[in-house]
């Protein structure tokens, strides 16, 4: 057995490299690390693209809060309140007609600003 892998070694060099123990040592330990550790790289990749989702969750949410706070300023008038009123929540003085008018690309938009 040990004589055909020596004849193995000289018809192939490689497996020299490959049959020493050190070069052995260094390939498990690479293969240790990079998949079957708890901080192996492939955990380091999946927490790098959840850690890049919710910096995008952040900054979408700062500017609804920005927004939202705008809105607030604006909402302290009462003449604001009044139109807000009538244009979200279709409220309507006394002896007042509203007719609804919905395009379908304004509903499209909408949908679209939701975050998944």
């Amino acid at each position: 057995m040990f004589k055909k892998y020596q004849e193995l070694r000289l018809k192939h060099p490689f497996l020299k490299i490959i049959g020493n123990k050190y070069f052995l040592i260094l390939f498990l330990f690479i293969l240790w690390m990079l998949f079957l550790d708890n901080y192996s790289y492939m955990e380091h990749r999946f927490l790098n693209k959840e850690i890049d989702e919710l910096e995008a969750q952040e900054k979408f949410f700062k500017s609804e809060i920005k927004s939202d706070s705008i809105k607030i300023k604006m909402l302290q008038n009462p003449d604001m309140i009044e139109k807000y009123a009538r244009e979200k929540y279709f409220m309507k003085k006394d002896e007042e007609d509203i007719y609804i008018i919905e395009f379908e690309d304004a509903m499209h938009k909408e949908e679209s600003k939701l975050p998944l």
